[in-house]
């Protein structure tokens, strides 16, 4: 159990001016990703609220603009289930903007029922990994375009006991729904590190970055607290071990703003089990490390998406 001290902590206070700056923020209508929005839009950034369900996504865009005055927002239509609306949406950033400072993969489900995609993916897999593998290289040249430009993906302390399940990706057999989460978030992790190996090699200024909320206070648990007893004694825990939506974004907003991040630096809560306090660096678990793996996935990775990066 890891239990780290923090002296001087890290706060949404030591977010630099982002003025200038356009970030795009997936799953930005709650949660960690409409308070990672908000808090990039009150220093000053421009930001893209990228959400599946477009009256939420205006809702999100009302609240920060009534919570952060003259906060410069813009939504665009984004279902990460769908390669087309993924597809449709790059397009879209791209036309209205010929830079892109921060891409924010902040987007997810967890444990749902088994569920596939609209082209035919294990849900969570689909959503969490493919739909942002896809997302992030398709706008890739925006990026590169763009000096100091970061890539943040959200994995998760679920990563621990995923694994990359390459004989059944797609969970057709034999469907766990808490395996298949640890799968997509190791999988965030395993696109983070390979990403930064290949935008290394071509000599890019471009980072990739990664981070995780701890054990926060969202709606992405609503499929684990269908039982009552299951709601009750959440309830209960979370009292003690978790920490709000505001609290969960600080590791993502650290590894998008923060000038001392580098190229694979994973973000997470300082307390113990790294479940809920301030913003420190943490590392992943050797699993995640493997590179061999992470060559195999980024190649399913583009066979599935009919994504190929132009790096």
């Amino acid at each position: 159990m890891t239990c780290s001290g923090n002296p001087s902590p890290w706060t949404e206070q030591d977010i630099p001016d982002q003025g200038g700056r356009v970030a795009l923020v997936t799953g930005a209508n709650t949660g960690t990703g409409f308070a990672a929005a908000k808090a990039l839009a009150r220093r000053g950034a421009h930001v893209i609220l990228a959400c599946r369900q477009v009256d939420k996504a205006m809702a999100a865009e009302q609240r920060i603009r009534a919570e952060v005055p003259g906060a410069s927002v813009e939504r665009v239509t984004l279902d990460l289930g769908e390669l087309a609306s993924v597809r449709k949406a790059a397009q879209a950033v791209q036309e209205r903007h010929t830079r892109l400072d921060l891409l924010v993969n902040n987007a997810g489900v967890m444990i749902p029922p088994y569920g596939k995609t609209a082209d035919g993916f294990e849900l969570q897999l689909g959503t969490n990994h493919l739909g942002h593998f896809a997302l992030t290289g398709l706008l890739l040249p925006l990026l590169l375009a763009t000096p100091g430009s970061r890539v943040v993906t959200m994995s998760s302390t679920a990563h621990k006991f995923g694994r990359i399940h390459f004989e059944d990706l797609q969970w057709e057999r034999g469907y766990h729904a808490w395996g298949a989460y640890g799968q997509s978030k190791i999988a965030n992790l395993m696109f983070t590190f390979e990403l930064q190996r290949r935008l290394g090699r071509a000599g890019s200024a471009t980072l990739a970055v990664a981070a995780h909320p701890g054990f926060a206070r969202t709606d992405l648990a609503r499929h684990a607290v269908r039982h009552p007893l299951t709601r009750l004694g959440m309830a209960a825990l979370g009292a003690f071990l978790s920490q709000d939506a505001a609290h969960g974004a600080l590791p993502l907003l650290r590894a998008a703003v923060d000038p001392e991040a580098s190229g694979s630096h994973f973000y997470g809560p300082s307390g113990c089990g790294e479940l809920k306090g301030a913003p420190v660096l943490v590392q992943s678990n050797a699993r995640s490390r493997d590179e061999a793996v992470q060559r195999r996935l980024w190649q399913e990775s583009e066979q599935l998406t009919g994504v190929v990066y132009p790096i």
